[in-house]
């Protein structure tokens, strides 16, 4: 039996990159604010680099940030950090560990102002994802007028690590938008 198509962005056989594609990206993440998180703190870990690496890295990260409790990690401490940066199961960038820490906090005055992180984001889609119909990656963006939107609100709010590139790829990662290229066999999965 052959594989079914996927977005070009997947390479065959890695089954970690594989994984994500067939039964997370794309799909739309609601009542869920520890999974919400966890993604903001791995998309802006990934600014610069590949996304396989940190997707290899996940269940380092997992482990390292308290399976993404936001409340543990909006209470780290200087100690903490100065561990965390002595972690080889993560990406030991000062300013991405720090930002992580601070987006907890700014993600808790969010879940305190709206009740939910996720009635936050939805919010901007008005709680429907969209359904774009690229042929190919080279049609795909690398943001939008939204992502640039959600992105100074979160930067207003506190956040840092959140341009707009970054939050397209979390748009897409939580199901925000539906990024299966036309050809892929999750499309028809997820419009249907």
């Amino acid at each position: 039996m052959t594989d079914p198509i996927r977005c070009a962005w997947c390479p065959p056989g890695d089954p970690i990159y594989v994984t994500y594609h067939d039964e997370e990206w794309g799909v739309p993440v609601k009542d869920d604010d520890r999974h919400l998180f966890e993604m903001l703190i791995l998309e802006g870990a990934q600014a610069g680099l590949s996304w396989i690496t940190i997707l290899k890295r996940r269940e380092g990260y997992r482990r390292a940030f308290d399976h993404f409790d936001v409340q543990k990690v909006a209470r780290y401490d200087e100690d903490k950090i100065a561990s965390l940066l002595q972690d080889p199961g993560i990406i030991r960038n000062k300013l991405k560990v720090r930002s992580a820490v601070r987006n907890a906090q700014a993600f808790i005055q969010i879940q305190a102002e709206f009740g939910a992180f996720y009635t936050y984001l939805w919010g901007f889609v008005d709680g429907q994802p969209i359904i774009n119909h690229w042929p190919g990656l080279a049609s795909m963006p690398a943001n939008t007028a939204l992502s640039d939107r959600i992105s100074k609100d979160l930067k207003q709010r506190g956040f840092n690590f959140v341009g707009s590139t970054i939050v397209y790829a979390y748009m897409q990662a939580v199901g925000l938008v539906m990024d299966h290229t036309t050809d892929c066999f999750r499309y028809a999965e997820l419009i249907g």
